[in-house]
């Protein structure tokens, strides 16, 4: 990938998500700072610029059908152009969460933001993605989103904790089968789709009970993001390697 690389992070105000664009600022790519708050984006902005780092900030609201087309308006006349998604915006919601107590409304937000608002984004960046020489979608996932480590008896959560999060673990296990789906339709092109977990990062996501900073939880994300061209596609991943679906 060219020095002028051009990735879009969604969530990038704070936590993983800045310490993403912060880590593809750092390459020398052109980052641009999806955020809803003006504030927080402006704020994250100009940190990342007095680090270095060629940003620009992107207003975005993921579940907003408007301010996505916007934001794909404003990418292509402001930067030309898009080389790299990282759909990184999540929230958790209201819990505690168990199936037969969280609120349908929770469930819901949660999906738009997690799941939808990550069809909303990669849909409207795709004609720019479709005319990138290296084009790459990572989808911040999770790996309490996995089926496979969900029922094996006796592993704990490696992410959340102890939180009933019933919402937010079916929203990741969810995003993972879109991710799959976009790899299948997308599959004569070539851009490479992934997921990737941060594992138990230190965030207000978790309350900041995580084990690991948001540089390292950023960590994947940067890492799928840098791909070469003949690498993986359709895959899960964290520092470790492969997550099981």
């Amino acid at each position: 990938m060219s020095e002028r690389t051009i990735a879009l992070v969604t969530g990038a105000n704070k936590g993983i998500g800045y310490e993403i664009a912060a880590g593809l600022g750092a390459l020398g790519w052109r980052i641009g700072v999806g955020a809803r708050d003006r504030q927080r984006r402006d704020d994250a902005v100009e940190k990342l610029c007095a680090a270095g780092a060629d940003a620009f900030g992107v207003p975005l609201d993921v579940t907003d059908d408007a301010s996505v087309a916007a934001a794909a308006g404003f990418i292509a006349d402001h930067a030309g152009g898009l080389d790299v998604l990282v759909n990184n915006a999540a929230i958790v919601g209201d819990h505690p969460q168990t199936p037969t107590t969280v609120d349908p409304a929770t469930l819901r937000n949660v999906v738009e933001t997690n799941v939808i608002g990550v069809i909303r984004v990669t849909n409207a960046m795709l004609p720019m993605l479709r005319d990138s020489a290296s084009p790459r979608i990572v989808n911040m996932s999770s790996s309490v989103g996995s089926l496979t480590l969900q029922t094996t008896p006796g592993l704990p959560s490696t992410e959340i904790g102890s939180f009933a999060i019933t919402a937010y673990m079916a929203s990741k296990t969810f995003l993972n089968a879109v991710t799959i789906q976009y790899v299948k339709e997308l599959s004569d092109t070539n851009i490479l789709i992934n997921s990737g977990c941060p594992g138990f990062t230190a965030t207000d996501l978790n309350g900041f009970r995580g084990v690991r900073t948001p540089q390292q939880g950023a960590a994947i994300a940067i890492r799928l993001a840098t791909l070469p061209d003949d690498g993986p596609t359709g895959g899960f991943f964290d520092d470790a390697g492969t997550v099981p679906w």
